[in-house]
C-alpha cells in the first residue's frame, strides 16, 4: 500500500507506489493538478509578451514575433523529441523500481541535450536571413532579429524541455510547476525592463527571455545537480553511453519530426497569413495567444497520462494503463467544454487588452470564437498521444501530428482559401483538430497495451 504522506513531499519510491496503487482518478488529479497550473503559467508567458509587445511594440513588432515563433520552436522540436523519449524511458525504468538506471539515464539525457542546443544554436542564426528575405518587408528586419538573436536562448530551452522530462517521468509534476512560475515572474520584470523601459522592442523581447532562462537554468542546474536528495544528479566520472543515446535517440526521433515538421506547418500557415498583411497576422497572433490557454489545460492530462501508463506497463498492470487513458481522455473532454463557455463570452474584453485597432479586433475577435471551439478534439487527441507515448510507440504521435497539421489542416486551407481567404486557416484549426480525435480514438482502441521499448 502507498504510504501516506503528504503528496509534495514523497519520495519518489512512495510517489512511484502512489501512482501504481491508488484509484485512477486520485492518481491523475494528483498528476494532473501541477500540470494544469503549470500550463496557465505557460500559457500566460507568450499571452503576457503578447501584451507588452503589443501595447509598447506595436503592430509590426508583434507581427514579426507572431510569424517567426514557429522557426524558433522548430529548434526546440529537437529537445521536445528528446524530452518524450526521455518520459518513456525513464518513466518505465522507474516503474519496475530501479531509482539508479533513473538517475543514470537523467545524467545522460541532461548533457546530451544541453550540448545538442549549443550545436544547433548556429543554425538558428544562419536561417534567419533566408527567412526575412521572404516576408512582407515591413516586419522583414524586425523577423531577421528575433530569430538571429533568439538563437542565444536556445541550449537554454534544450534543458528546460529535458528538466520538465525527469521531473514528470518520476511523478513529480509540481517540480516544473514551481519552475514555470519563476519563469513568469522573471519573464514579466524582464518584459518590463527592456520592452516597456527601454523601448527596445524586438531587441528587448530576445533579451527578456535570455535572462530570464540563464536564471532559470542556473536554479535548475542547482536543484539536479547539487542540493542534496535522493534524486541527486552526479557529472563525477560522467561518459556517453552510446546504447542509451541511441536508444534515446530512436525513441526521440519519431517525436523530433512530429514536431519539427508541425512548427513548420505553422510556419507555412503563418506564411500564407502574412500576404494578407501584418493587420491579419496580429490579429491571428492575439487569438492564439490568448486560445494557448485554452489549449494547454485539457491537453495537460497528456503527460499525467503519460507517467500513468508508462509506469503501469513497466509495473505489468497493461489493464490500468488502459484505464488510465479512458479517463484522461474524458477529463481532458470535460475539462475543454469548461474552457469554451468562461472564454467565448469573454472574448470581446480579452482581444482589447491588447490593442484598440478596430481592424486587428476583428480579426482576432473572429479566430478566437472559432479557435476556442476547436479545444475538445485537441485535448483528446494530446490524451490519446500521451498513452501511446508512455507505451513507447512514438511513431503513431508522429503520424497523427502530421494528419493534423499537413493532410487535415494546411491541405484544407489550401482548399477553401478562394473562398474564405484568410478566414481558411481558422476554419482549418476546427476541422483539423476534431477529425485528429476521431483517428486517434480509432487507433487507441486497436493497440497492444505492451511496452514497444523492449521489442
Amino acid at each position: 500500500m502507498p504510504v501516506k504522506l503528504n503528496f509534495l513531499h514523497q519520495s519518489t519510491e512512495q510517489r512511484r507506489d502512489l501512482i501504481l496503487h491508488s484509484s485512477i482518478l486520485k492518481t491523475l488529479i494528483l498528476l494532473s493538478v501541477p500540470t494544469l497550473m503549470m500550463s496557465v503559467i505557460q500559457s500566460l508567458m507568450p499571452l503576457s509578451d503578447g501584451l507588452f509587445i503589443n501595447n509598447s511594440a506595436g503592430t509590426l513588432v508583434a507581427s514579426a514575433v507572431t510569424y517567426s515563433e514557429p522557426i524558433v520552436n522548430m529548434m526546440t522540436a529537437l529537445a521536445q523529441g528528446l524530452s518524450v523519449a526521455a518520459m518513456a524511458i525513464i518513466g518505465q525504468a522507474n516503474g519496475q523500481g530501479d531509482l539508479i538506471k533513473v538517475k543514470r539515464i537523467s545524467t545522460q539525457v541532461v548533457v546530451f541535450a544541453f550540448t545538442m542546443g549549443f550545436c544547433f544554436a548556429p543554425l538558428l542564426a544562419l536561417l534567419a536571413m533566408p527567412i526575412s528575405h521572404s516576408v512582407d518587408a515591413q516586419i522583414s528586419h524586425n523577423v531577421f532579429l528575433y530569430i538571429s538573436l533568439y538563437a542565444t536562448v536556445l541550449p537554454f530551452s534544450f534543458m528546460e524541455s529535458i528538466y520538465n522530462a525527469i521531473k514528470n517521468a518520476t511523478g513529480k509534476p509540481e517540480a516544473s510547476f514551481i519552475r514555470m512560475v519563476l519563469m513568469l515572474f522573471l519573464k514579466i520584470i524582464f518584459n518590463f525592463v527592456f520592452i516597456v523601459w527601454l523601448r527596445l522592442e524586438v531587441v528587448g523581447c530576445v533579451l527578456s527571455s535570455l535572462c530570464a532562462n540563464v536564471l532559470i537554468c542556473i536554479w535548475m542546474f542547482y536543484e539536479l545537480f547539487v542540493a542534496k536528495s535522493e534524486d541527486q544528479l552526479t557529472l563525477k566520472g560522467f561518459r556517453y553511453d552510446r546504447g542509451l543515446i541511441a536508444q534515446m535517440i530512436r525513441v526521440g526521433i519519431p517525436a523530433m519530426i512530429t514536431s519539427l515538421l508541425l512548427n513548420f506547418g505553422f510556419f507555412l500557415i503563418n506564411h500564407e497569413t502574412q500576404k494578407y498583411g501584418p493587420v491579419i497576422l496580429n490579429g491571428q497572433g492575439i487569438a492564439g495567444n490568448i486560445t494557448a490557454v485554452c489549449f494547454n489545460l485539457p491537453s495537460s492530462f497528456g503527460s499525467a497520462v503519460t507517467t500513468m501508463v508508462s509506469l503501469n506497463i513497466g509495473a505489468n498492470q497493461p489493464e490500468k494503463a488502459k484505464r488510465s487513458c479512458l479517463v484522461g481522455c474524458l477529463a481532458s473532454a470535460i475539462t475543454a467544454v469548461a474552457v469554451i463557455a468562461i472564454v467565448v463570452p469573454l472574448s470581446p474584453y480579452l482581444t482589447v487588452l491588447f490593442t484598440h485597432q478596430p481592424d486587428v479586433l476583428s480579426v482576432a475577435n473572429n479566430a478566437l470564437h472559432i479557435y476556442t471551439y476547436s479545444v475538445v478534439g485537441f485535448g483528446v487527441c494530446m490524451a490519446v498521444q500521451g498513452a501511446f507515448i508512455g507505451l513507447g510507440k512514438t511513431v503513431v504521435p508522429m503520424i497523427l501530428g502530421l494528419l493534423r497539421i499537413w493532410l487535415l489542416r494546411f491541405i484544407f486551407i489550401l482548399m477553401t482559401e478562394p473562398m474564405l481567404q484568410y478566414y481558411s486557416v481558422f476554419w482549418g484549426n476546427l476541422f483539423s483538430n476534431y477529425m485528429a480525435a476521431v483517428i486517434s480514438i480509432i487507433l487507441i482502441l486497436r493497440v497492444r497495451w505492451v511496452s514497444s521499448l523492449n521489442t
